[in-house]
């Protein structure tokens, strides 16, 4: 019996040896009726069932901006961001004017994140010329939408004070447009986004075109945006292509993260495109071989490693 003991004790010691300790990872996502937020979810998944030791949890959060100071204070693990945005942390420039985050990495790019400036039929905007004194969801408090929608704008020759600018999130913007309290709404994301689409359910939904002069004009300043076109019947009712304006999506873990968990993350988010296709349409165009386009500051090892495979 003594015996016997020794070997079970022996078999308990070796096997909390070999274990790997459990790690808890947070996601910083976006709103619920954005693109982050289901992508992430199905991201959280895909990590969760690929390594047993990662306990992935997916957080609806106010976006970009929120998201990287909450992955500096170690509330977050793994963050969906802009590419734009990451770049302005990393060299404390725009809204983290001295406030730089040289620690951010980059995980990989995902896809390109499309700005949609969107009315109703029945509103008085016909195009970004009638901005001015009207009632705009400028995206969350913290949100890259909200810097987008400055900056573009400021393009136009307004500011806020020429506008009446409200801090709703994409659910907030949607609510507000089909109840009529809204009369514009701005929109960073993949598209189709899952609250323009609520809104066209119940409304005449119109994307207000980027003109070729705002667009060039926006680049030259800002060299992270690109022109985009949203094709014809992404939303009900769109006979026509829109042109538009995009920035990329991307992922960001922070330096001191460890290398082989961030390879694991990257791995499995990178090869599961098939379940994140089902999250969101954006999903398919998830690619290891695009996953390093755009990205704005230096790969995580982890990350690299996995890309160099």
């Amino acid at each position: 019996m003594r015996k016997l003991l020794m070997i079970l004790f022996a078999l308990f010691v070796l096997a909390s040896l070999g274990a790997q300790e459990r790690v808890f990872v947070n996601i910083g996502t976006g709103g619920t009726a954005g693109t982050y937020y289901p992508l992430g979810g199905a991201m959280a998944e895909l990590i969760s069932k690929a390594h047993s030791y990662i306990n992935a949890t997916a957080v609806s959060t106010g976006a970009s901006v929120a998201n990287i100071n909450k992955l500096v204070e170690g509330e977050f693990q793994l963050v969906l961001v802009q590419n734009d945005v990451t770049f302005y942390a990393f060299n404390g420039t725009e809204m983290f004017k001295d406030k730089a985050k040289p620690n951010l990495r980059g995980v990989g790019t995902l896809y390109a994140e499309t700005i949609q400036i969107v009315t109703v039929a029945s509103s008085k905007v016909k195009s970004l010329n009638d901005l001015r004194g009207k009632r705009i969801a400028v995206g969350a408090a913290g949100s890259g939408t909200e810097v987008n929608c400055r900056q573009i704008l400021e393009a136009l020759g307004l500011s806020y004070k020429d506008v009446s600018p409200q801090y709703l999130n994409f659910a907030e913007a949607a609510n507000g447009l089909r109840d009529g309290n809204v009369d514009v709404a701005v929109v960073t994301a993949g598209v189709p986004t899952a609250a323009i689409r609520d809104v066209a359910s119940q409304k005449d939904v119109v994307i207000l075109p980027v003109s070729d002069a705002l667009a060039r004009k926006l680049i030259n300043k800002y060299p992270f945006y690109t022109k985009f076109s949203i094709p014809k019947e992404t939303y009900p009712k769109q006979t026509r292509d829109v042109q538009t304006l995009a920035v990329k999506a991307m992922l960001l873990v922070d330096a001191s993260a460890d290398e082989q968990l961030v390879y694991d993350m990257t791995k499995a988010i990178f090869t599961g495109t098939e379940r994140l296709a089902m999250a969101h349409a954006q999903g398919k165009n998830i690619m290891k071989k695009s996953g390093r386009d755009g990205m704005p500051i230096p790969l995580h090892p982890g990350a690299e490693k996995f890309f160099k495979e």
